[in-house]
């Protein structure tokens, strides 16, 4: 590798705030852990519970893999993420994403923050598709609620009245592995997405690998049971231009071409 070290880019995360104290406040933390245990349909991420979770448990996941501050006394304000944390979850992703792509398999890329991470996803499914793996396609149009599934730049996303929508639902990644499997075609081999793109995708049994923010506790605990086999802390909503570094890197550690 002869792109960016290790601690040049926690440092620089930092600075843009992708990593450290970031934009997600405590309050926010506190109550998406709260929500995911209830089974919120907008925090559940499709994320299928193997165990008995409590917000305890929950809690000191968040601390041991994302960094937020352990002190139960700290109620709002900010939060953090750590910075080496999210470099070496970036480090098995890079690793995992780059020996798929080598062999040739079929990766799925899908996003539920087009706003910051599609760029992310879509200099991925270009390094990846160069070094010999297949972007899954699938059918676009299907319709799920009063939007539909599209793909822009090799990327799934769901599109809403001339918009490409946030989401954190998983019945998009579900609707499109149902579109995949019923034209006969292969599932993936592997799944690289985040929010209920990816919790749908692990829960389905696919490998897969993702992105979390702080107040994303589905994926974490997904980890944590052995479903999701990366999920990269990091703020998922900054500017794109801020994650050109860190695409950089992961790329160089996969050993796929640059962006």
């Amino acid at each position: 590798m002869g792109g960016v070290i290790p601690s040049e880019l926690a440092a620089y995360l930092d600075s843009v705030r992708i990593t450290g104290k970031v934009a997600t406040s405590r309050q926010d933390n506190l109550k998406h852990m709260r929500l995911f245990l209830e089974g919120n349909e907008n925090l559940e991420f499709g994320v299928r519970l193997t165990r008995d979770w409590t917000y305890d448990d929950v809690f000191d996941l968040m601390h041991e893999r994302v960094g937020i501050s352990p002190d139960r006394g700290h109620l709002g304000g900010d939060d953090t993420i750590d910075a080496a944390l999210c470099v070496a979850a970036l480090d098995r992703f890079a690793d995992r994403l780059g020996t798929s792509a080598h062999r040739g398999d079929r990766i799925l890329f899908a996003t539920g923050h087009p706003a910051g991470l599609l760029p992310v996803h879509a200099a991925l499914a270009r390094g990846a598709a160069a070094a010999g793996a297949t972007v899954v396609q699938v059918s676009e149009g299907r319709r799920f609620g009063a939007g539909d599934i599209r793909q822009i730049f090799g990327v799934l996303v769901w599109h809403q009245h001339g918009g490409l929508m946030h989401t954190h639902l998983p019945e998009p990644m579900r609707l499109s592995l149902q579109t995949l499997a019923g034209e006969g075609l292969d599932m993936p081999d592997l799944v690289v997405a985040d929010h209920g793109w990816a919790g749908q995708a692990a829960s389905a049994g696919l490998p897969t690998i993702g992105f979390a923010d702080c107040n994303d506790p589905g994926l974490f605990v997904s980890e944590a049971q052995g479903q999701i086999e990366v999920a990269v802390p990091l703020d998922d909503n900054v500017c794109p231009g801020l994650y050109d570094p860190l695409i950089a890197y992961v790329l160089d550690r996969a050993g796929l071409p640059p962006a």
